[in-house]
């Protein structure tokens, strides 16, 4: 490794299974998501609050493997665009060296699977690819703490999104 270049990060693994009718992609996970192997850890995302208040579900009541049960019972997975990248912190903008995760096989681990949301822009500069497969796509507000739009707009967004999500061919 050169002098002063960030390691190598390795990203989380997605929560899917075969009745996933929305994935939900971010970009990468935060240091703190890393650290505690935890989507959304950091507890000034505001990923679960959003989720918590959209499901109707006490997601901050529950452990991890509670709150993906929970969104698989939903049929909402999760994952982020990159597989791997270099960065210092854990803003979107100092992602290097990024390389994306496999897509390739949703067909087969999620073949319900029709709407994909982007938790971000940089997540959503995927869009177009989606699209093409067929997916209908929303890039979202992000609910990073970086990103400073009021909660009742970034909810707003992400209500109108899962609504269309549910009703998806």
């Amino acid at each position: 490794m050169a002098a002063g270049r960030p390691e190598l990060l390795l990203g989380l693994p997605p929560i899917i299974d075969a009745g996933v009718r929305t994935l939900v992609l971010g970009s990468f996970p935060s240091p703190a998501s890393l650290a505690a192997a935890h989507y959304y850890a950091h507890r000034q995302n505001q990923f679960w609050r959003l989720l918590e208040v959209l499901l109707d579900e006490p997601l901050s009541a529950l452990d991890y493997a509670g709150k993906q049960r929970c969104l698989l019972q939903h049929r909402i997975g999760l994952w982020d665009v990159y597989r791997e990248c270099r960065r210092r912190g854990a803003l979107d903008a100092a992602i290097e060296s990024a390389v994306a995760n496999d897509f390739a096989s949703l067909r087969d681990a999620a073949p319900q699977l029709r709407c994909i949301c982007f938790n971000g822009q940089t997540a959503g500069r995927f869009a177009d690819w989606f699209r093409q497969q067929g997916y209908a796509t929303h890039i979202l507000p992000s609910t990073s703490p970086a990103y400073t739009l009021a909660f009742a707009d970034k909810l707003a967004a992400w209500r109108a999104a899962i609504a269309a999500s549910a009703t998806a061919a």
